[in-house]
């Protein structure tokens, strides 16, 4: 699901460490430095949150932290921006409802 290279311009991506984190209760495993939102898109996760009123799914949207689409429950901290915030060995990441609650999915 990575880009390598890119497909147009003569450039390659910057290999950088592997890291694991805990995703729900799952270990995952990303890249240091990267969004959390891509990392859990590389594991297959689509769904970030539900929308508040209709409960609707919701995935990266924007991925420069200005929408609320990615809100999740970081090391304990409610209400973090995946798609800015970035990926750190251990990093704890759950679900959370519309009032920063964790989530049990």
């Amino acid at each position: 699901m990575r880009l390598k290279d890119h497909p147009v311009l003569d450039f390659k991506f910057e290999e950088k460490k592997k890291v694991s984190f805990i995703f729900n209760g799952e270990t995952l495993y990303g890249y240091e430095g990267e969004p959390i939102a891509a990392a859990l898109h590389d594991n297959g996760v689509r769904v970030l949150r539900r929308s508040p009123k209709l409960n609707r799914d919701r995935g990266i949207f924007c991925a420069i932290g200005k929408c609320s689409s990615c809100l999740m429950n970081v090391n304990g901290i409610p209400n973090i921006k995946t798609c800015v915030e970035p990926l750190k060995e251990g990093d704890i990441v759950k679900y959370q409802d519309k009032k920063g609650n964790i989530r049990g999915d």
